[in-house]
């Protein structure tokens, strides 16, 4: 499915057990033809056709088995399909449709298995022995003759709740209402988000830190400043960025968000975007280095560019905690800041797109199937993030806290000083004067800085550990948590794009986001203490002039004989 949360790039694990030991599994994107359009599409062609000694099984939904069958009957006449999984088995028979699978197996000469049926440990061992069965050719038939008086489609047409999730005028507004909801269970004070936070908080401040005030004075700052401070103030909002991975979880796997990229074509199309960039864009929230991996499920590559050059002006979860820290220098409460900085994010993401507008080829979009979101699966899905930020707490951001801490404790004769007297004030001393303007003309600002272009997360513990809380008035905070909002994502983003993109681009990227970082504080800085509608009433200038100055002729997209865009 061209939709988010299908598989956008080769995943690869080895077995360890049981009949397949010692085998590679891989999972690649799904394809309907061989005759490819997207970029995991032609990937998919690329590894079958690279593989071709790989045994495969083919996996589809029931309600594809028609639309699959003849890409199926390809690979099987070449001997390579071991056995079909078959998927969806519920919602295919909810929906009006009747298979048998006997008989199916019988005429493809491929054995058939039913994944609800055959769960976990059963499932594995039959794919185990379908694959030690050895390879078995399928029956070289017409795709109608193979499923005629066997295979019953499933009702066509759009359901209720389909039509009205299908309304602009419903779905745009509920969608912001659902992300207002969002946001303030999770920052709001008193709410949830607030108060397993402070939970967080108090365990690592009040309980945890106090247990070494006997230590000797070098393990006192150890502890005390390199694990408990610095971890804590990264620990702390992990309750929040859960609730918030929790809250994108359930709009992506309800298929609330594929009908919302339909319906936002139109907006995006003025960006030289189309609809299906938005699930690039929200998962953006999560984490920037996963959402630029599934812009490789976009149609054409110039706009794969420009979504990646918009996304890191998207707030993702690891800024989060960086902003909470400097939220309390310029709001009192917490929710409007950090909504205030996920607004002007999505402003300058907008205006990123304007700036690098092209050519928006046709849009064609597949509905994801709309359903209740499976508890379990959510819950899987969950304890994956969780699990994936503290093994990232536990490993990149301790080692780089207990470096920080031996750099900011000790100076260059390995004496334990104050951190104005460190090596690491040495070494960081010149950067100061970057932050200088809005003024912070202070080598731990510049430290903090400097550490977020490895993880977002090493800001707030840097300064929790350099400063104990931040020390500035609320311009300052401000302009500097615009900087956070639009510097360069984390290394692993980075990365990310250079595997779409290439180093080159990747690198210019980043060091272009860098210095517009710097520019844009300073003109935050300077509108709060001098004046302030100056920037907003230009920046509003800018806005108009790109929207309605030169246009591109494009394909029409409404009124007379609107594009076909969705098909299911």
């Amino acid at each position: 499915g061209n939709w988010h949360g299908v598989t956008v790039g080769a995943l690869e694990g080895r077995a360890k057990r049981g009949a397949l030991q010692g085998n590679t599994v891989c999972d690649l994107p799904g394809i309907y033809s061989a005759d490819s359009l997207s970029m995991e599409e032609k990937f998919t062609r690329d590894v079958l056709s690279a593989e071709k000694g790989a045994p495969i099984l083919f996996i589809s939904e029931y309600a594809a088995l028609d639309r699959s069958l003849p890409l199926l009957q390809t690979l099987a006449a070449e001997g390579r399909v071991r056995a079909i999984i078959l998927t969806k088995r519920k919602l295919f028979l909810r929906a009006g449709g009747a298979l048998d699978v006997a008989a199916l197996e019988g005429r493809l000469g491929v054995p058939v298995l039913e994944a609800e049926l055959l769960r976990g440990k059963k499932l594995a061992e039959a794919v185990a022995g379908a694959l030690a069965k050895g390879e078995k050719r399928g029956q070289n038939r017409a795709a109608e003759e193979v499923l005629q008086g066997i295979y019953t489609p499933q009702r066509k047409g759009l359901s209720r709740a389909d039509r009205l999730l299908l309304n602009g005028w419903f779905s745009v507004p509920l969608f912001l209402l659902l992300m207002g909801l969002a946001f303030f269970v999770t920052f709001a004070r008193g709410l949830p988000g607030d108060l397993m936070k402070g939970g967080v908080e108090a365990l690592f401040g009040d309980v945890l830190a106090p247990c070494f005030d006997g230590f000797p004075p070098v393990a006192r700052s150890f502890f005390q400043k390199g694990l408990c401070a610095s971890l804590g103030s990264v620990l702390c909002f992990l309750p929040q960025i859960a609730l918030l991975f929790f809250f994108l979880s359930v709009l992506d796997e309800s298929g609330f968000l594929s009908r919302l990229a339909y319906l936002t074509d139109g907006f995006f199309s003025r960006l030289g975007l189309n609809g299906r960039a938005v699930f690039s864009l929200v998962m953006g929230f999560g984490c920037t280095a996963a959402a630029v991996l599934t812009t490789r499920g976009l149609d054409d590559r110039d706009i794969q560019r420009r979504t990646i050059l918009c996304l890191p002006y998207i707030p993702c979860s690891a800024k989060l905690p960086v902003f909470l820290t400097l939220a309390a220098s310029f709001f009192s409460e917490p929710f409007a800041a950090v909504v205030l900085l996920y607004l002007l994010g999505g402003g300058i993401s907008v205006a990123a797109a304007l700036l690098t507008k092209g050519e928006t080829p046709p849009f064609l979009m597949e509905l994801a199937p709309l359903r209740l979101p499976d508890p379990l699966f959510l819950a899987r899905s969950l304890f994956f993030q969780i699990k994936q930020f503290i093994i990232k707490v536990a490993t990149v951001i301790l080692a780089f806290f207990l470096f920080s801490w031996l750099l900011s404790s000790f100076d260059f004769g390995f004496r334990l000083v104050e951190p104005g007297q460190s090596m690491l004030a040495g070494i960081c001393g010149w950067l100061k004067w970057l932050f200088a303007p809005i003024g912070m003309a202070d080598w731990r600002i510049a430290y903090a800085a400097l550490s977020g272009l490895v993880a977002k997360e090493n800001i707030a513990g840097a300064l929790a550990m350099l400063y104990g809380g931040f020390p500035y008035g609320g311009a300052s905070a401000f302009a500097f948590a615009v900087f956070v909002l639009t510097c360069s994502p984390c290394v692993s983003a980075i990365a990310s794009t250079a595997r779409e993109l290439g180093w080159k681009r990747a690198l210019l990227y980043a060091s272009a986001q860098n210095a517009t970082a710097l520019l844009f504080s300073y003109a935050a800085y300077f509108c709060l203490t001098c004046y302030a509608l100056a920037l907003p009433l230009a920046l509003l200038a800018v806005l108009l002039l790109l929207f309605f100055g030169k246009r591109h002729e494009t394909l029409s997209r409404s009124g007379g004989r609107r594009l076909k865009k969705l098909h299911r």
